[in-house]
């Protein structure tokens, strides 16, 4: 699965700092912390029939990302919420848009690693393109030899922007044939795929890891509590590969991709033995709120 540039983004504005700049010229300096060093945190936001879905849960862990990393004049969620509206007004796009939101320690007045170097605040960059859910309606997975990162040593819950964790994941998915790297925890535990959250279905049960070592992903807390609100059993607990190779279901969640069926991991076919179809259950309500909520583009 390789995403395809769309046409309809040749032309797009981008919101860079404080102004709008055609695509082409839509850049930052050199001495940028997120050039320097993947100094930045950043958020993926889909817009439906007009709103920005789960805005402000996007918005809060941006905030506790930049604060955990100790980010200084961070821009407040209104003045983002303004610049996110003016950038998808400007686009005339109200529907069938994805936004990769990120906010940077900011320009260095020379070339560092020190943040005190950071002198004239975060960078506000905000991209909104033409964009459909970028999955298939099943993926494969391998699991990769890349462990998760841990609290021990860079906590996933920051939603920082040194991905290099998951793209080398991503990397041997490729060379694999593999739509996505599937990664363990330092205990071998499954904590997520390389760009996304992961679950599997036992009979009438749905599973999901600890978010001890994986993102705590927005669309992953919205899927806990569709299964709590409509009495389907969740359970967050420790799971290993035998778990997820010999489920009825497995699928995948994230802002990227909705919600996705998993086929196959490491060359097992996932197989439903008790022909419950809860996964479609939940893809039916999950379908239903991204319809009807977020917040109107203003």
């Amino acid at each position: 699965m390789l995403q395809k540039m769309n046409p309809k983004n040749k032309d797009i504005l981008v919101f860079v700092n404080d102004k709008l700049v055609k695509r082409e010229d839509a850049k930052v300096s050199v001495f940028d912390s997120v050039v320097q060093g993947g100094d930045a945190v950043w958020e993926g936001l889909r817009v439906y029939n007009g709103k920005v879905f789960c805005l402000d849960e996007h918005l809060e862990r941006l905030q506790n990302s930049a604060h955990a990393l100790c980010f200084s004049d961070i821009p407040s969620n209104e003045t983002i919420k303004k610049a996110l509206f003016q950038t998808l007004k400007a686009n005339d796009m109200y529907d069938g848009v994805h936004v990769r939101l990120t906010l940077t320690r900011g320009e260095k007045i020379t070339s560092g690693m020190d943040p005190r170097l950071n002198q004239m605040g975060c960078t506000l960059i905000i991209l909104a393109e033409w964009k459909p859910p970028v999955y298939n309606k099943s993926i494969t997975l391998i699991t990769s030899s890349v462990r998760r990162n841990n609290p021990m040593f860079l906590d996933s819950k920051i939603h920082h922007n040194n991905l290099l964790n998951n793209i080398l994941a991503k990397i041997e998915a490729n060379h694999a044939g593999a739509d996505a790297g599937l990664m363990l925890d330092i205990n071998g535990f499954v904590a997520e795929a390389n760009g996304v959250n992961i679950f599997c279905i036992r009979k009438d049960t749905v599973y999901t890891s600890l978010p001890d070592a994986c993102l705590p992903g927005i669309t992953r807390s919205l899927v806990i509590n569709i299964c709590k609100e409509n009495n389907i059993k969740i359970v967050e607990k420790n799971l290993s590969l035998l778990e997820f190779y010999t489920a009825d279901e497995v699928f995948c969640t994230g802002t990227m991709g909705e919600l996705t069926k998993v086929h196959e991991i490491d060359g097992r076919k996932i197989i439903n033995k008790n022909g419950y179809k809860i996964l479609e259950k939940i893809q039916g309500i999950y379908s239903k709120i991204t319809k009807n909520s977020g917040v109107d583009i203003q």
